[in-house]
């Protein structure tokens, strides 16, 4: 890794480590809004960094985003989690949009006055985005949104919403909806085991009209265009389960080194001992596999799609088991608040879920080795 990347992860932790990690209890104890940590994300200009310059970021490239939701999520997942939805809620806009609907989108969302979702899943509808049931129905120019949306993190304190209909019987489009516009409601508040801090709700839209401009390229090509943009969030996400598991390998370290039983510090216990070296393996092979994803996806190759899907997978299962093992060494005291390994257990779990379950990973996975 070169010099550059090394001290933009060292700027990132130290961030994460001063001005997000001292909230991040609060934020999950609460169920609130991240705002501390979002206040300090945009004064150092990282909600920018997935735009270009002429839209007012900073054009970085996939693993300098991964790294930065690694490190941010080392800290505060979920101040990651509102970070990288603002991304992914906007890359269709970027890659696919008119000029005209980058200008409109683009720039508050890079500068952070303004933030972003996806809207996907529906009550019945998870994996299987052929299911959808949101239709998009045009009316002259215009286009009428009508279904729900379930799960939407960033709901509904994102401005800007992304939302894959159905356009006709066997194709889907990209519209993107802002939270005023009239037939906009969202539901209430998730009530959620882990990511405590990112908002989550249904988004609901009821004879929702919506402008020419608003359509993202060709509305029958909506299946194509997300397609892409899996390979990246799910790299994103990957390099999320890695930050969690870091951040909790970190606290394990922190905890058996200061830690006395029987006259010494208990890192000199062999069989704790063996644990620890266990997680520290796994997690530098999750991050060697997310970042050769990441180079991949950067040069466009085709194998990015499959390494993603293998990162996602092993960054997520890593983040359980590390957390699973680092709230082990802290006995007693990793099951109560006071210490972070419990919240970072809470936390991993979804990384297994969202983005593609660790199920429809593995048959990413295995229909390439098959090439069918």
């Amino acid at each position: 890794m070169s010099i550059e990347y090394r001290e933009f992860r060292e700027s990132v932790r130290k961030l994460s480590q001063t001005k997000i990690a001292p909230h991040a209890a609060d934020v999950d104890d609460k169920e609130r809004f991240p705002s501390e940590a979002w206040a300090a994300l945009r004064s150092n200009d990282l909600p920018g960094l997935a735009y270009p310059e002429s839209l007012g970021g900073s054009g970085a490239d996939l693993l300098a985003q991964v790294i930065a939701v690694e490190e941010v999520a080392a800290s505060c997942a979920s101040t990651a989690l509102v970070m990288l939805v603002n991304w992914a809620g906007t890359s269709t806009v970027l890659r696919q949009g008119s000029d005209e609907l980058k200008q409109l989108v683009v720039p508050d969302v890079a500068s952070g006055a303004a933030g972003a979702a996806w809207c996907m899943t529906e009550p019945r509808v998870g994996s299987d985005l052929s299911a959808i049931a949101t239709t998009a129905t045009q009316d002259g120019s215009d286009w009428i949104l009508n279904g729900q949306k379930r799960f939407i993190s960033n709901a509904p304190w994102a401005d800007w919403y992304a939302v894959l209909a159905k356009t006709g019987e066997k194709s889907l489009g990209i519209f993107i909806v802002h939270k005023d516009d009239a037939g906009v409601s969202f539901g209430a508040p998730e009530k959620k085991m882990g990511m405590r801090g990112s908002p989550t709700t249904d988004v609901i839209f009821d004879e929702c009209r919506l402008p020419a401009v608003r359509v993202v390229n060709d509305p029958y090509q909506g299946f194509a265009y997300i397609s892409e943009e899996l390979n990246v969030s799910r790299a994103l996400i990957a390099a999320q389960a890695l930050g969690i598991a870091q951040g909790a390998f970190d606290a394990a370290v922190s905890y058996t080194t200061d830690r006395e039983q029987f006259g010494q510090s208990i890192s000199r216990f062999q069989l704790l001992r063996g644990m620890v070296a266990d997680m520290a393996v796994d997690i530098e092979s999750a991050r060697a596999l997310l970042y050769d994803a990441a180079r991949l996806i950067n040069d466009g190759e085709p194998a990015g799609r499959t390494k993603a899907a293998m990162a996602k997978l092993l960054c997520s299962d890593t983040a359980m088991s590390v957390t699973t093992d680092a709230l082990q060494l802290h006995g007693g005291y990793g099951y109560v608040r006071d210490y972070p390994v419990e919240r970072m257990m809470r936390d991993a779990k979804i990384t297994q879920i969202y983005e593609g379950t660790n199920q429809i990973q593995r048959l990413i996975i295995a229909k390439s080795v098959y090439g069918k």
